[in-house]
């Protein structure tokens, strides 16, 4: 509040106005509610600026660059909202799409039991081949150290010919051979995937299998890659490719 006091009566008439704008916008667009403490209590009026720019600006502007940028703030002030919207989707309409879209984003929270079954769920009928389900089965069963069975709905997925040949399915397959002790075979899948995944992610489970392997040397070399890279990065790729970047200095750190 002394920060607010600083502005002098004028300042804080239009910080006044603007932080009703931002809560009158909160309800009138649906949004969640905990915005309105965020903007009047905990944070004011950074909150509010934080609101503005992740929702209201690109409303305004409706660009796909605006876009991005405020689903990036969105999802780092409120991680399970894609999650929450999913799961609502697929409550109201049980559709396999909707089933899909909350496995994926339960993956992306790391709640991998729930993805594997729900991808699980919805593969039956016609969509028991589905390569996205397959696919999106097989990523969740390894994170659950569960190799062998990722490997079985892999081949399936490569009996379809080029689903099978994608840069995230061959990664795929690499640590599900790793999760195997097949070396050679998640070898020469990861030196495959690696350089044709767009972003750090390919690279740095390379960098992460070259030091459990033991060969320490070209994993430092992959880490100063991924360094190389992320000097010539733009600011929005840098967060995302930091994470990946830690990852793999993590996993050649433990060795």
């Amino acid at each position: 509040m002394n920060l607010l006091f600083a502005f002098g009566l004028p300042g804080l008439v239009l910080i006044g106005a603007f932080l009703i704008w931002m809560c009158i916008h909160v309800v009138r667009s649906g949004g969640q509610i905990f915005w309105i403490w965020i903007i009047l209590v905990v944070f004011p009026p950074i909150g509010a600026l934080v609101y503005f720019f992740a929702v209201v600006l690109p409303e305004l502007i409706r660009g796909p660059t605006a876009r991005k940028v405020g689903r990036a703030a969105r999802e780092t002030l409120d991680p399970t909202r894609s999650y929450r919207d999913a799961k609502a989707a697929y409550e109201l309409a049980p559709t396999v799409h909707n089933q899909m879209r909350l496995a994926a984003a339960a993956a992306e929270l790391g709640r991998h039991d729930e993805a594997e079954a729900l991808y699980a769920q919805a593969a039956h009928g016609v969509h028991a081949d589905d390569p996205a389900l397959l696919l999106g089965r097989a990523k969740a069963l390894v994170e659950l150290n569960r190799p062998a069975e990722a490997l079985e709905l892999l081949q399936r997925l490569s009996a379809d010919g080029k689903e099978g040949q994608t840069p995230q399915a061959v990664l795929t397959f690499a640590r599900a051979y790793e999760g195997l002790g097949r070396m050679d075979e998640a070898a020469r899948s990861y030196d495959w995937a690696a350089p044709r995944l767009p972003g750090l992610e390919g690279i740095a489970r390379q960098a992460a299998f070259l030091a459990r392997a033991g060969r320490k040397a070209e994993a430092a070399e992959t880490l100063a890659e991924i360094d190389r890279r992320l000097e010539r990065a733009n600011p929005h790729f840098q967060k995302e490719g930091r994470v990946w970047r830690d990852f793999a200095a993590d996993a050649i750190a433990r060795g």
